[in-house]
């Protein structure tokens, strides 16, 4: 046992140990012996690859996105919880556990909010791109600006 050898707990010696004190909760608290099932992404993978523009492959992701929004707002819901558990995220300090849980938390939303800023991005490049620096309408007098193709009409918004 390394924590005998070292004094010092390793993960699997902490995990072990909670474990074993945990024995009697857990009977009298079944939880599922197996992970939730792993959702099968094949279908946005195969659109992905057949994506030949960036709003094709923006439909993709965004549906993706869409379809992973409840799981992982369900992980930060719980993840929340457990930070305030018997109030211990008052005054929490940083790298507290409180203060871990909550920071990831955060961080199961934020990959949302990156992806679809991702997205957002790429899409702004096609449909709303900056001046081009090299043939501003300025350097070239009477030369307008070519205007990016029309948006995409009015639909459903995001979610996000």
């Amino acid at each position: 046992m390394h924590a005998a050898r070292y004094n010092v707990a390793t993960r699997n010696d902490l995990k072990r140990w909670a474990r074993r004190d945990a024995g009697s909760f857990r009977d009298a608290h079944p939880l599922p012996d197996r992970p939730w099932p792993a959702p099968d992404i094949t279908p946005y993978l195969d659109a992905l690859a057949a994506a030949q523009t960036p709003a094709e492959i923006e439909a993709v992701t965004d549906h993706v996105l869409d379809a992973f929004e409840p799981a992982l707002r369900a992980l930060s819901d719980y993840l929340v919880a457990a930070a305030r558990w018997q109030g211990e995220n008052r005054d929490a300090l940083k790298g507290s556990p409180s203060h871990l849980l909550m920071t990831a938390a955060g961080q199961a939303l934020s990959a949302l909010a990156l992806a679809d800023e991702a997205g957002l991005s790429r899409l702004r490049a096609v449909y709303d791109p900056g001046p081009d620096s090299t043939t501003s309408a300025s350097s070239q007098p009477g030369a307008t600006a070519p205007l990016p193709s029309a948006p995409p009409s009015a639909g459903s918004a995001p979610r996000r």
